[in-house]
């Protein structure tokens, strides 16, 4: 901490002094020439070489029910596999189907199903029910946002708590709007706010009635294994929560191996009730006659058991939780005590959240890229990249060494301090 002034409570010549002297911080800032990027949540060259095990494996060709992973078939992936992140994801393994390197193929190949045949058990193809709604917690995952956007969805924020989505504004959002026909939730370590689902609020989101008798949950459990601490927050039972509750098709959970193992030659896989799992191979028959069964059982050798998943895990942890408590002292040395921004604490994950001063982070975005540092365009958290608000930035810090993180993020927080100082004073 800090006995700073917050900068709104200065007189007007300490505020311009305070201008001057973080506008020369600036200019000398500009004058280093840096390089660095901070923009995509991506695992760093460090972390892909934990996994180069991989590329000497498979030692055989058939997995432990005799299956030739070389052949075509299998869709539902192999059983080995399913089994394994059926522990790990708190699910049974008959609800789980393991695919190929991509958990957003597989939402995109869900969410287009229901666009064009309907869900399990209703008629009606959601292109025949007129206008389509999404509700979109924000801050949210961009890549959720554009994958409506582009189908043609209609995207309807509620606010992200720390507990999860705001349970009273999705209520009263489903409750008499049959065009409301799902959600997506990032439910642990959420993407971009740290934020995690608890069970009330998820037991309240599965049980509450829903004018759209095909309403569904897109429970996009990617870092659900990410955990930045040794207080490793468990996700909560979607699938038996809404089970229990009278409502077994209203969530498909996804998750992925891409910042696990290879992001570009990993595995994905989803989870739901027998209806959906039915339903969803059903469409997919048309489209594949199995998956990369050769790379699932490459990582099914790797990994061993659940253990073993958990264990690469730590080593994860290990490389970049370092860089998040640089995020953290950069901004708490340069801010702390200013009131100029609010920064998460995250305890999983891959990202930052940083809200500043209303108004301005199109203009730290700005200063940012001017002093040669990337950031994520402002605003990305949001449906169509529109924040009413325009304060909130996403931080990436995992792919970057250390030592540029460090740098990033004391410039980051000088152009943060600039921007807020150029608004208040004007």
């Amino acid at each position: 901490m800090t006995d700073r002034t917050p900068l709104a409570q200065l007189a007007p010549a300490d505020l311009a002094a305070f201008l001057e002297k973080t506008q020369a911080d600036y200019a000398q800032l500009v004058e280093r020439g840096l390089k660095l990027d901070l923009t995509r949540g991506k695992p760093s060259a460090e972390q892909l070489d934990l996994s180069d095990g991989l590329l000497g494996l498979p030692t055989t060709t058939k997995d432990a029910t005799g299956t030739d992973v070389r052949n075509y078939g299998g869709l539902e992936g192999l059983l080995g596999l399913r089994a394994l992140f059926a522990e790990l994801l708190g699910v049974e393994t008959e609800q789980l189907i393991a695919g190929g390197n991509s958990s957003l193929e597989m939402m995109h190949r869900t969410v287009t199903s229901l666009v064009l045949w309907g869900a399990a058990g209703v008629d009606q193809p959601w292109k025949d029910a007129g206008t389509v709604k999404f509700i979109c917690p924000v801050p949210g995952y961009d890549r959720h946002f554009t994958l409506l956007a582009d189908l043609g969805i209609e995207m309807v924020t509620v606010p992200m708590n720390a507990d999860g989505p705001d349970v009273e504004a999705v209520k009263a959002l489903v409750a008499d709007d049959p065009s409301v026909k799902g959600m997506w939730i990032v439910p642990t370590y959420a993407n971009p706010t740290g934020s995690t689902c608890s069970v009330e609020v998820a037991t309240a989101l599965m049980s509450m009635p829903t004018a759209a008798p095909d309403f569904r949950i897109m429970w996009d459990n990617a870092y659900a294994l990410h955990h930045l601490t040794d207080d490793e927050i468990k996700s909560a039972d979607a699938l038996s929560i809404a089970a229990a509750n009278g409502n077994p098709d209203r969530p498909i959970l996804f998750a992925s191996t891409s910042k696990i193992t290879y992001a570009g030659a990993g595995v994905a896989v989803m989870a739901m009730s027998p209806l959906n799992k039915a339903w969803f191979l059903k469409h997919l028959a048309m489209a594949s006659i199995g998956p990369d069964k050769v790379n699932q059982l490459r990582h099914l050798e790797f990994f061993g058991d659940a253990e073993g998943v958990r264990a690469h895990m730590r080593k994860h942890r290990d490389i970049i939780a370092p860089k998040f408590a640089a995020v953290e002292d950069a901004l708490t040395e340069a801010l702390d005590g200013l009131d100029v921004a609010e920064w998460s604490r995250p305890t999983g994950g891959y990202f930052v959240n940083l809200d500043v001063v209303d108004g301005t982070a199109t203009r730290v975005v700005q200063l940012a890229k001017e002093a040669g540092i990337a950031l994520t365009p402002a605003g990305s958290a949001f449906p169509h990249g529109n924040d009413p608000r325009d304060r909130n930035i996403r931080l990436a810090p995992t792919f970057p060494p250390l030592d540029q993180v460090e740098t990033a993020m004391a410039g980051v927080a000088t152009c943060v301090a600039l921007a807020a100082a150029e608004k208040l004073s004007s």
